[in-house]
């Protein structure tokens, strides 16, 4: 049985429980012919740019262009320099094996450049029973091989921006390196990726445990090149080890024995980067924490690995700042940059040292004082990702886009020194002008990230009119896509984190009503209501009265079918239950709801104004009177948990679908789709449905009155994307082998105006829009 992902954003964690036991009443349909039928798509983005943590990117050495950048839940892209974009090169990754989009590390092969191998596996902990994969390709990703190790990987857990865990010696390129977590130690592949063993002379593990209660272990491992020939292995190597005391380890006999570093600095810090330049000078960032989010304090240290001394290089001179990305100029070795990884306010930093770390310079630093300006010798061109200022000018000193945050990569072109690309926290910046700082003249950073699309997409409408398509997304609030091939503005007013729901009334586009998270504590809006269609937004009033430290979250929203009324079931915190209330007067004033219990699904009837509908512990309710009051109705059997919200069909009033599939934690449920055709008095289950992780609705089919059906889940036996032109009756497979996005569980809307038009809403891999193929609209 599928283990569905529990749904995670790639900055903050957001929890998604997945499982639904079903219910089985009346008589099942009887599906024509339950061999499933196929019909070719093609496959495209609704963009973005952007949205999520990259946490590293790797230059392969020997190959101009080909670079490579991992994502914590999105898999892992390669640069295509002809078009100046990414391509991902993991849509492949099922449902099943959703783990696996998250990548670890990432390492390209100098020595042939055609191969290239990542780690991939998102958590150590109890959300996932999949073991990590070490994944093999030969053509730059394009193809891939496959081998499991016995332990699990954390593309996204603490640490995923340290590195890189997995390197291939530059000498001889058969043997690779892995150092893993859980106090898994040090593992080792003499055939190209295909086998592997633990290094067991190896024997540190590292003492920093993370907020899950895991060792965070070997970090990275890294070469000197000038200690080998081609094709015989590399004598010297270096490991970092996640340990506050003793975290620098060394090998003079290509991995046989391995001893501490004598004199390593001893600061209670651990090292994030390791990076050995030709001159024999290995340079080091350490942080207090492991990162990403954490700040607090770090230093800069240098190995003369010729002569064994150390010395403190940190650019302020002090442990006051926390670092996390270095890399230096394979040209000039003696030029070094190193990043700030979370200084949070004003901003982070970025130093760049041309004599190996004696002095530095910033790109940016406060005004003389320090009290309120700044001095910026960079300018940011956001034009493609115009959301990157949360739509709020930031007074001095802080900026609106920052410089960044989460600085756990930054890598100059090793072809090119004026080329410069770094992560952050929600894009991938970039300069191509970057040797202009050692005139003292001003540098262009430029959002480097088209083709990236890392979000977790929560909620996703498609109305009538007005816009093509509108989302609510976890970390960066939603859009309004009226264009799906250029990225908008993020919506605001008020700005909410991460939007958990989003719903517009079926008979009145115009009014659309979103609700989220709010970052602080206390008396903010969870909710924004739109009467354009999304264009332009104002606060609606909290159904609740907020007290201080206050942390409830958005919940479910449901608008009338002509939006005379609204239905809100806000998520309730710290035990604190917020009652399902409704308003009459597009949020000013709320009612509480009688007969429905606290934290229900909601959902509106798409015909009826005043006829809504819940669902809570496995019972299904119907209100008949704008939601005053809910009765709970006669289906019984109903699972307590769906990954997705359950929606009822526009165009045939009582007409609802409940898609439900399962869980890793209960593995003993039955699953599948539920449909009703009397407002929830009872519900039938699909014969051929095994699971069904969302369901939504798109424009009927040519002499069909009837919507499509949309569904991701599992049909006789096959996993993936299907639709029905026929409520059911027979199914048509819409994703193949190579388009599988993932685990799309919390949401999927066909288009009303698009006949076959779907849109995915995946956990990492963006908004995917697929279409019949070679008919594209925009």
């Amino acid at each position: 049985m599928l283990k569905w992902v529990r749904a995670v954003c790639a900055v903050a964690i957001i929890i998604s429980s997945v499982q639904l036991a079903v219910f089985v009443s009346a008589e099942s349909y009887e599906q024509e012919n339950s061999s499933i039928k196929s019909e070719a798509y093609s496959w495209g983005r609704a963009k973005v740019v952007g949205g999520g943590f990259i946490p590293g990117i790797i230059f392969n050495k020997t190959e101009k262009d080909l670079i490579y950048a991992r994502t914590d839940i999105g898999g892992a892209y390669r640069w295509e320099p002809t078009t100046r974009s990414w391509t991902q090169l993991m849509d492949f990754v099922s449902a099943k094996e959703w783990n696996m989009l998250g990548v670890e590390s990432l390492a390209t092969d100098s020595v042939d450049p055609n191969r290239l191998y990542i780690a991939a596996g998102t958590y150590t902990n109890e959300w996932t029973d999949m073991n990590g994969v070490i994944l093999r390709s030969t053509d730059k990703g394009n193809t891939w091989k496959r081998s499991e190790l016995p332990f699990k990987f954390g593309g996204n857990m603490p640490g995923r921006s340290m590195g890189e865990r997995l390197v291939i010696d530059p000498n001889n390129n058969s043997v690779l390196y892995f150092g893993a977590r859980s106090g898994n130690g040090l593992w080792r592949s003499a055939d190209f990726g295909e086998t592997w063993s633990r290094v067991d002379s190896f024997t540190a593990k590292g003492n920093f445990i993370d907020d899950y209660k895991d060792k965070v272990g070997v970090v990275w491992v890294t070469f000197d090149p000038a200690t080998g020939t081609a094709d015989e292995t590399t004598q010297v190597l270096y490991a970092g080890v996640a340990d506050t005391n003793q975290s620098i380890y060394r090998s003079a006999d290509g991995g046989q024995t391995w001893e501490a570093v004598p004199g390593q600095p001893n600061q209670g810090f651990v090292p994030h980067h390791g990076v050995l330049a030709s001159t024999g000078n290995l340079f080091i960032t350490y942080n207090e924490g492991v990162g990403p989010y954490n700040g607090g304090k770090g230093a800069v240290w240098k190995l003369n690995t010729a002569t064994g001394a150390w010395t403190d290089i940190s650019p302020t001179g002090n442990t006051d700042n926390p670092y996390g990305g270095i890399t230096v100029d394979a040209q000039h070795p003696d030029t070094v940059m190193a990043a700030t990884m979370n200084k949070w306010w004003p901003d982070d930093f970025i130093y760049r040292s041309l004599d190996g770390g004696a002095t530095w310079k910033s790109f940016w630093a406060m005004d003389e004082g320090g009290k309120s300006g700044r001095h910026n010798q960079f300018s940011i061109d956001y034009s493609i990702s115009p959301w990157l200022d949360w739509g709020v000018k930031k007074q001095l000193p802080e900026t609106s886009p920052k410089l960044g945050w989460m600085i756990g990569s930054l890598e100059i072109d090793p072809f090119n020194s004026d080329r410069l690309l770094y992560g952050t926290g929600a894009t991938l910046y970039g300069s191509e002008n970057l040797t202009e700082l050692d005139q003292d003249h001003h540098i262009d950073i430029s959002v480097y990230a088209n083709g990236i699309e890392e979000t977790a997409v929560l909620g996703l409408v498609s109305p009538p009119s007005g816009a093509q398509l509108l989302s609510a997304m976890g970390d960066i609030g939603g859009f309004r896509h009226g264009d799906l091939t250029s990225a908008p503005e993020m919506i605001t007013n008020p700005y909410l984190g991460t939007s958990t729901d989003i719903d517009y009334a079926e008979l009145n586009p115009d009014i659309v009503v979103r609700v989220g998270n709010h970052d602080g504590e206390g008396k903010g809006p969870r909710m924004g209501v739109s009467t354009d269609n999304g264009k332009t937004w104002k606060s609606a009033t909290n159904s609740w009265t907020a007290l201080s430290g206050d942390r409830t979250n958005g919940g479910l929203i449901a608008v009338g079918a002509d939006s005379t009324r609204i239905v809100w079931s806000p998520e309730g915190a710290e035990g604190i239950n917020r009652p399902v209330s409704f308003s009459t007067d597009l949020g000013a004033t709320w009612t509480a709801s009688q007969g429905i219990p606290s934290g229900a699904r909601i959902s509106s009837d798409r015909v009826n104004p005043v006829k809504f509908y819940g669902m809570h512990n496995g019972e299904f309710y119907v209100s008949v009177d704008g939601g005053a009051y809910f009765s709970k109705s006669s289906a019984v059997g109903l699972s307590s948990h769906l990954t997705s919200n359950f929606k009822a069909m526009p165009g045939v009033e009582g007409d609802i679908w409940i898609a439900a599939a399962g869980d890793n934690s209960l593995s003993d449920s039955t699953y599948g789709l539920f449909h009703s055709n009397d407002s929830g008095s009872s519900f039938t289950k699909l014969e051929h449905v095994q699971e069904a992780a969302a369901v939504g609705f798109g424009k009927a089919a040519p002499g069909q009155d009837i919507m499509a059906l949309y569904v991701y889940g599992k049909i006789d036996d096959e996993y993936g994307a299907f639709r029905s032109d026929d409520q059911g009756i027979t199914w048509v497979k819409i994703s193949d082998d190579e388009h599988q996005f993932g685990a799309v569980n919390r949401t999927i809307t066909g288009d009303p105006r698009v006949y076959g038009r779907v849109y995915l809403g995946t956990n990492g891999l963006g908004i995917v829009i697929g279409d019949i193929k070679d008919t594209w609209q925009k």
